[in-house]
């Protein structure tokens, strides 16, 4: 079988194996006439990002390698990481963004675009219920995004996720034309990622599948999707994390992380609103701190979604009950190393008073299966740590 192909839904996809020759044409198709590049510090000097900024020198859409890009991009970025990407953007008479790499560049990437010419603050446009028609429509630039981990789906989301410092607070930035014109997939700028970052990514997918899976909310395309990217997840992560240079099962998890982020148009739920406090105060990596949570997140829901998840264990081939999809959690951490609590994680001595305050005012509370109270989430809290 082929992995290759043209797909428009959530938005044009280009997908396959060497498909970043096509960045220079794609921003092109766009109207860009001066792309910035946006990744982060750790990509900015990789091969592969050297080489995708090559690509629009060489089509004459920069000037220069140094002007063409942005990497002050923190892992989880900041309104403070936007002020500094406006500013160069706005500097270097930019009119559109490469939003390159994994879910911290992604998402950075897609917020320059978004407030290019936007006159109100960022913070203004949290996705609180109608707030994002609070936003200037016509000053919204276009953007290709070009994904180099197979985790967030970021690159077919209509949000980034940004912490406010001053809060310490993660806030989900929302608007309908956040959404990419044009991606690129190719497993192949996944090849070679280390295995943490494959793990962690990984479990971010499956996290994304599962919770709209669970989602009561209505949306059964959603939920084919989260089931199929469920069982991607399952089992081609372990072969991508074990063998970096396997091309097969770093397409299937790219393609799984865009399943993921199409499906929960359906709804996150607990291991989000939990997961999104704890990075902005801990700093700890979004997609592992899904997976830690995960199993005590089930455990949470299980009266509600015990029949969805054995019918989810016979899809997956993994058993018959809720207890199969449970333990196959807990294997797939294990095989991937990752710690089994928040404090394995590093999060010591945490406020769960705030954090229980903060995960309440997560977006992501409204989809989770069972109603997230003060008491309910303060335990659960203490359960993970």
């Amino acid at each position: 079988m082929t992995l290759n192909g043209n797909w428009n839904y959530p938005t044009p996809i280009r997908f396959g194996a060497g498909r970043i020759r096509e960045l220079a044409e794609a921003c092109q198709a766009l109207g860009m006439q001066r792309p910035l590049l946006v990744t982060d510090k750790g990509l900015a000097g990789l091969p592969i990002t050297v080489s995708a900024v090559d690509a629009l020198v060489s089509a004459g859409l920069a000037d220069s390698a140094p002007a063409a890009v942005f990497a002050d991009v923190d892992p989880n970025p900041t309104g403070d990481n936007l002020d500094a990407g406006l500013r160069h953007y706005r500097d270097g008479g930019h009119d559109g963004v490469v939003a390159f790499g994994g879910g911290s560049g992604l998402d950075l990437g897609k917020a320059i675009a978004f407030m290019a010419r936007q006159t109100r603050p960022v913070w203004d446009f949290e996705d609180v219920g109608d707030w994002w028609t609070r936003a200037d429509s016509d000053g919204i630039d276009p953007i290709v995004a070009v994904p180099t981990t197979a985790g967030t789906g970021s690159e077919v989301g209509r949000a980034a996720v940004l912490t406010n410092t001053d809060t310490a607070e993660k806030k989900i930035i929302f608007h309908p034309k956040m959404l990419p014109g044009i991606v690129i997939a190719d497993p192949e700028l996944t090849v070679g990622m280390p295995a943490a970052i494959t793990a962690g990514t990984g479990m971010d997918a499956f996290a994304h599948c599962l919770e709209a899976y669970c989602s009561p909310h209505y949306h059964p395309m959603s939920q084919g999707i989260a089931l199929e990217g469920l069982r991607l997840v399952n089992e081609y992560l372990p072969r991508a994390f074990e063998r970096a240079d396997d091309l097969e099962a770093r397409a299937h998890m790219m393609s799984a992380a865009a399943m993921g982020a199409t499906a929960f148009q359906k709804g996150l739920g607990a291991i989000h609103a939990l997961s999104h406090p704890i990075g902005a105060v801990h700093h700890t990596h979004h997609g592992t701190t899904n997976a830690v949570v995960m199993q005590q997140v089930l455990d949470f829901n299980r009266d509600e979604i015990v029949k969805s998840m054995a019918a989810a264990s016979r899809y997956l081939g993994i058993g018959k009950d809720f207890d199969a999809f449970r333990a196959r959690v807990g294997e797939l951490n294990r095989l991937l190393g990752i710690p089994a609590s928040l404090g394995a994680l590093g999060v010591i001595d945490p406020d769960l008073d705030a954090l229980t305050r903060s995960a309440l005012a997560d977006p992501s509370v409204g989809g989770n299966p069972v109603e997230m109270t003060a008491e309910n989430t303060r335990q659960l809290l203490e359960r993970c740590l």
